[in-house]
């Protein structure tokens, strides 16, 4: 099946055709196919960088290290939901935003938000603020999470009752995943809407960290492939996809995330998002070097 195919039918399974929708399937230009000797290459170099950069202790400063701190996977399916929906503006912000909103939860955040109402949370979340988020929108998102655990029992539950095992990626589950999210009382601009072809790096980083599970993500759920995952394309892994002839679109959409998926899906099919976390390192750690990563692969 053919990529703009695969990906329409997701997208009607989950909802109805509009504009946006008519907009992701049209064709576009498609993933380099690498010859055997370049992507023999390049997936030494990248192999090469996953092996020094996929640690624990590379994680810092990322959203991630809050995950850890809870045992259970409702908890950290929760915290983590929440770590990476506030992943935008400055570094600092974001975690001590993150610590904010945790902290008014209490030891676990899974059972809160199951058992919370919107008073008790407009109450213990009065005047939060995390750039243009407000403690109402806050509060709307907590309560759309609250909502799909009691309804489901879990974020994961939720997750697969909207997901295609057999499709290509993510974007079915994702589009019905956060129609859930989203259905409570009052709008949130924490939960991306995918249908209207947003990059939606914020849910994609949500199921990276869910899905796979190595020395830096914690995998705690096992209904959804990794071969499924759709790259969380922020500006930096936009730059690097376009250095790398992995896609020409000047946008970070996703359309743009899908061929640099499909492009990394060349060199490990069963995990297209294994390099995700130690090329990000290249735009956040300070003691990296993008320039001269990019430089290297530009001579292979």
């Amino acid at each position: 099946m053919s990529f703009t195919t695969d990906l329409l039918s997701d997208v009607y399974y989950s909802m109805n055709m509009n504009e946006s929708t008519r907009l992701l399937a049209q064709p576009g230009p498609t993933a380099p196919a690498f010859s055997s000797a370049e992507g023999k290459r390049l997936g030494e170099v990248l192999d090469e960088h996953y092996e020094a950069f996929n640690h624990r202790d590379w994680i810092h400063p990322d959203p991630l290290e809050v995950v850890y701190r809870y045992q259970s996977a409702q908890d950290r399916e929760v915290a983590g939901l929440i770590a990476a929906c506030l992943a935008y503006g400055r570094v600092g912000q974001i975690l001590k935003s993150i610590e904010k909103v945790l902290e008014a939860l209490g030891p676990s955040p899974y059972e809160c938000l199951a058992g919370a109402d919107g008073i008790w949370l407009n109450e213990r979340l009065r005047g939060f603020k995390h750039r243009w988020t407000t403690s109402d929108e806050l509060v709307s998102f907590l309560g759309g999470i609250g909502t799909v655990l009691r309804r489901f029992g879990s974020l994961e539950r939720c997750f697969l009752a909207q997901h295609r095992p057999d499709a290509e990626t993510t974007a079915a589950g994702l589009i019905g995943f956060a129609g859930e999210l989203r259905n409570w009382d009052g709008p949130t601009s924490l939960v991306s809407a995918p249908e209207k072809g947003s990059a939606c790096k914020r849910l994609h980083l949500y199921l990276r960290w869910m899905v796979r599970s190595d020395r830096v993500d914690p995998g705690c759920w096992r209904g959804v492939s990794p071969s499924q995952l759709v790259v969380p394309l922020d500006t930096h892994m936009h730059r690097i996809g376009r250095a790398l002839g992995m896609t020409q679109r000047k946008q970070a959409n996703f359309a743009a995330a899908l061929e640099v998926t499909r492009a990394f899906r060349a060199l490990a099919p069963e995990d297209p998002v294994r390099y995700d976390f130690s090329l990000t390192r290249l735009g956040i750690r300070q003691e990296t070097d993008l320039e001269g990563f990019l430089e290297a692969c530009r001579r292979l």
